[in-house]
């Protein structure tokens, strides 16, 4: 009858078990937005957490981006006398 050579270590033993105890992610609801997150988390769509405002989100960080970009372009225009672009695709004349 075959008998272990060695005594197996307490590591290699409990590396058996070490995944037992592992459940899956319970996820929670963003109180502002209704997106999924983690418990005790801030949220990563709206940034807030626990109702109040902690991050600011990747859309708001670019459309204040543009927003600048938006007004030095047309200070720019001012000063060189070009007319500029509205979002209706009309020219508008600096001058006014």
């Amino acid at each position: 009858m075959p008998v272990p050579k060695r005594k197996r270590s307490r590591v290699r033993r409990d590396k058996r078990f070490a995944n037992k105890g592992i459940t899956p992610k319970i996820l929670s609801t963003c109180k502002t937005c209704n997106s999924p997150i983690a418990p005790h988390t801030i949220c990563q769509e709206c940034g807030h957490y626990k109702g109040t405002k902690i991050l600011n989100t990747k859309k708001e960080r670019t459309e204040k981006r543009s927003l600048l970009l938006q007004a030095k372009n047309a200070s720019k225009n001012k000063k060189n006398g070009t007319p500029t672009h509205n979002n209706n695709n009309q020219i508008v004349d600096s001058a006014e």
